[in-house]
């Protein structure tokens, strides 16, 4: 790890504690799910079989690679909201194996893009990848692993993709922007929401540009995953298996 990495861990200790926070509370979400859908279906096989971990490993390289190929949609968002499709790869490994494998690759995606390329952002942009990315693999895999059919993957993602919109909103406006303005902005606020403003003049405050950008950015980047992987996760789904 570089020097700016470590100089971020040791400036931002109480955010850090926040950040595995969060993460754990996922991990809780996902195993209480999980497990009651394995007894409900009777079904033994351990969350984490040694097959599992293999596959944990290959896609977090994958999503790890795809969260690396950022880009802007500046018609919709400030530049500093970059898209990625790093969830494609979490999402058909959480269809496959379940949620807690879901939450496990959206980790290590997280764990080794930090490793390689530091933190930008005080790792602020690395919580908010994680917990809005968990907002569409949760829901849509735990409804995927209650009954697994062609339409409840459907349903799944469109749970999936309603959800990471409506969290990423409220998320951005509650918690994400105001930290933001705080570490980086000397708590004006009102940086962030002029460049909201250049994008489109109906953003005037905080919950403006959540509504006007955030949502319509989560909503686009949800629906591009959900065509996607329920275009390709039937065919991957047998060899995965095997």
């Amino acid at each position: 790890m570089n020097k700016n990495l470590w100089e971020s861990i040791s400036d931002n200790v109480f955010f850090l504690l926040q950040f595995f926070g969060i993460i754990i509370v996922m991990f809780i979400i996902a195993y209480a799910a999980e497990k009651l859908i394995k007894r409900r279906n009777k079904d033994k096989e351990p969350i984490l079989a040694t097959g599992k971990i293999v596959i944990i490993g290959i896609f977090s390289a994958i999503a790890t690679i795809l969260h690396m190929l950022k880009f802007s949609v500046p018609f919709i968002a400030p530049a500093f909201y970059e898209m990625d499709l790093s969830e494609i790869p979490v999402i058909i490994g959480a269809f496959a194996f379940g949620p807690v494998v879901g939450v496990m690759i959206e980790f290590c995606k997280i764990l080794l893009k930090i490793i390689f390329t530091g933190t930008t952002t005080a790792f602020v942009g690395d919580l908010a990848n994680f917990v809005v990315g968990c907002s569409y693999v949760l829901p849509a895999s735990i409804i995927y692993a209650y009954r697994k059919s062609k339409k409840a993957a459907v349903i799944g993602c469109v749970i999936g993709t309603a959800t990471i919109t409506i969290f990423a909103t409220i998320f951005n406006a509650l918690y994400l922007i105001p930290t933001f303005a705080k570490m980086f902005m000397g708590n004006d606020i009102g940086i962030i929401i002029g460049m909201g403003n250049a994008v489109n003049q109906a953003i005037d405050s905080v919950w403006t540009l959540a509504f006007f950008a955030v949502a319509p950015f989560n909503f686009i980047k949800g629906t591009i995953i959900s065509l996607v992987t329920l275009l390709v996760y039937k065919k991957l789904s047998p060899i995965l298996k095997r």
